[in-house]
């Protein structure tokens, strides 16, 4: 843990101090600590996103002062349909590449897999230390250690409350509230004023650990100066406030109530509070908790060695005991609440899982809503659990879930309390941009002020001025298996065409002195029409093949490669006209 010393890394750690109070904000007029600079010009702060906007995941953020780069976050985003085979997308950091000596360290908000998921996947480019709270600490390092890079990384726990000197940038951490337990907010010093990035957040006056935002050091930081406010924009069509994450509780105490069947709870792994909730409910009621899917009990078990999870020592069972208690003393939490093809909930629907089997008697609880693009998944999911005949509760029954994310009149509480100078609404596509910078207006920043950024736009601002100058290079890095960007737009083309049309393959062996066909066509197809209940079509196909040869002999036509792009395109013409299919063709030559 960091001290008051001078760190390894020569990152001097400063305890928080209370700003001196200006007499004039940003508003008005320079600040007195401002009018005693020396005549020598300071530079512009330039913030650059490389993730994060326009778009649900990917965040990550740069912050650039002189020779100095603090980033703030690195997270993933998952393929979106058209990304065929993708297994995750992350940023492209060309720019960072470029300029990693400038790089202090990198600065976490929390632990969820859009802020810190392209950890592994960056440090392989860049080594730089990682600054966080200590369970996104924890979370991280399990994910170093599956990559192995856990020895090679430097890794600081930083409390709520601390400050971390980065040369010319001094990063605050504030305590703040999401659907993960040490989320923090960033308070920025930088030469020009201070800048506040709120990661996501929600306002919970009752969370479940009380922990409550510290919203005084907010307004404190307001009332002194705030340059400009970076803040989440995930929930900013939604009119009122989240509700509190204590409000689930009382509704599993219901659910739990005077209940016979045994219970199966699905959430999101990372919603720790969530989980210790399901625990509280089921210590209360007298039953056993079983715990199913890699990723939940991975953050079980972090959470409890490091205290987030208050349990006592015997409530766990190992998912194989669960034959030996009655329905009514168990409860299964699992993965799989957005429906994921091969998470353990599926599984279970599908019947197809090695330790649960689904019955009547069970209630299935789905604790989550379904991510844009995942309803589809969900919903066929909860089909295939009523099928059976499990009693299936889910968000449009019961408020068995409640957002991490904050809505209208939350935003305007911490636009109030911040008072920027400046606006940027992060996190969040376009449309929910749009909607928090209306917001933004309605508390009184003026319409000049609010920047709608877009992925690699480079901010520069000072006291006085801010405006968007430049891009750097920045777009989605495919990983696919063990492959880090050698995925590009030609394969996912081709991987489409190959998905809507299938494939034909040619395959026929050429005289090379006299360019008759020796042996061939055969024609392969995969995709496309199956051969043996299209003898005629694959026949005509080879004849079509045979008479555009015999047109480039007849030419004296001896190129390879000519010889090919006739054949595909003639066969392409008559395969569009037969079938109104336009698979890929893929001729193969070979010569004797």
């Amino acid at each position: 843990m960091l001290t008051n010393e001078r760190t390894e890394s020569g990152v001097e750690n400063t305890k928080k101090e209370p700003l001196k109070r200006r007499r004039n904000n940003y508003r008005t007029k320079r600040s007195v600590n401002t009018e005693k600079q020396t005549n020598k010009k300071k530079e512009n702060l330039k913030i650059i996103p490389l993730g994060g906007l326009e778009e649900i995941g990917k965040n990550i953020t740069v912050f650039e002062y002189g020779n100095d780069i603090v980033l703030v976050d690195c997270g993933l985003e998952f393929p979106e349909d058209d990304m065929l085979g993708v297994d995750l997308v992350i940023p492209d950091i060309t720019y960072l590449e470029r300029n990693k000596e400038k790089i202090k360290g990198l600065v976490i908000t929390h632990g969820h897999e859009d802020h810190i998921g392209a950890i592994p996947y960056i440090l392989k480019q860049i080594n730089i230390p990682i600054y966080a709270t200590k369970l996104t600490v924890a979370l991280i390092r399990n994910k170093l250690e599956e990559h192995g890079l856990q020895r090679s990384t430097k890794m600081y726990v930083v409390e709520q409350g601390q400050t971390i000197n980065f040369g010319n940038m001094k990063v605050e951490f504030i305590r703040s509230n999401h659907s993960i337990p040490d989320s923090v907010m960033l308070a920025i010093h930088t030469p020009v004023g201070v800048v506040l990035h709120t990661g996501d957040f929600k306002i919970d006056y009752t969370p479940i650990d009380d922990k409550v935002m510290d919203l005084g050091r907010i307004a404190e930081l307001g009332n002194s100066g705030i340059l400009a406010l970076l803040s989440d924009s995930t929930n900013s069509e939604r009119k009122g406030f989240t509700m509190s994450e204590s409000s689930v509780g009382e509704v599993f105490d219901k659910l739990f109530l005077n209940n016979s069947k045994r219970i199966v709870v699905a959430t999101f792994a990372s919603n720790v509070h969530r989980v210790q909730q399901i625990v509280n409910s089921s210590v209360k009621y007298g039953r056993k908790i079983a715990v199913c899917g890699r990723s939940m009990m991975n953050m079980i078990d972090a959470a409890r060695q490091l205290g987030y999870i208050d349990v006592p020592s015997n409530i766990f069972i190992d998912i194989d005991s669960i034959k030996n208690y009655r329905d009514d003393q168990l409860v299964i939490i699992t993965t799989g609440s957005q429906g994921e093809a091969m998470s353990a909930l599926t599984r279970m629907a599908n019947g197809e899982h090695k330790k649960v089997t689904i019955t009547p008697n069970d209630m299935v609880i789905i604790s989550a809503t379904p991510i844009p693009g995942n309803e589809k998944l969900v919903s066929k999911v909860i089909d295939e659990l009523m099928k059976i005949g499990a009693t299936v509760i889910y968000s449009s029954l019961e408020d068995v879930h409640v957002s991490g994310h904050a809505c209208r009149e939350e935003q305007k509480l911490i636009l109030t309390l911040a008072k920027p100078k400046y606006f940027i609404p992060v996190h969040g596509e376009y449309r929910q941009l749009i909607a928090h910078a209306e917001t933004a207006k309605k508390v009184g920043i003026e319409t000049k002020n609010i920047f709608i950024m877009s992925n690699g736009k480079t901010l520069e601002l000072n006291e006085n001025e801010a405006k968007i100058t430049t891009s750097v290079p920045n777009g989605k890095v495919l990983v696919d298996g063990l492959g880090i960007g050698d995925v590009g737009n030609i394969v996912l083309r081709d991987r489409q065409h190959l998905s809507q049309d299938g494939l034909i393959i040619i395959v026929m062996t050429m005289d090379n002195q006299t360019g008759e066909i020796v042996s061939g066509p055969d024609v392969v197809s995969r995709g496309f029409v199956y051969v043996r209940e299209s003898d005629n079509l694959m026949e005509e196909v080879k004849k079509v093949i045979r008479d555009e040869v015999r047109k480039c002999e007849q030419n004296h036509i001896r190129d390879w490669a000519t010889i090919k792009s006739n054949v595909k395109d003639t066969l392409r013409d008559y395969i569009f006209d037969r079938t109104k299919r336009n698979p890929m063709i893929l001729p193969i030559i070979m010569e004797v």
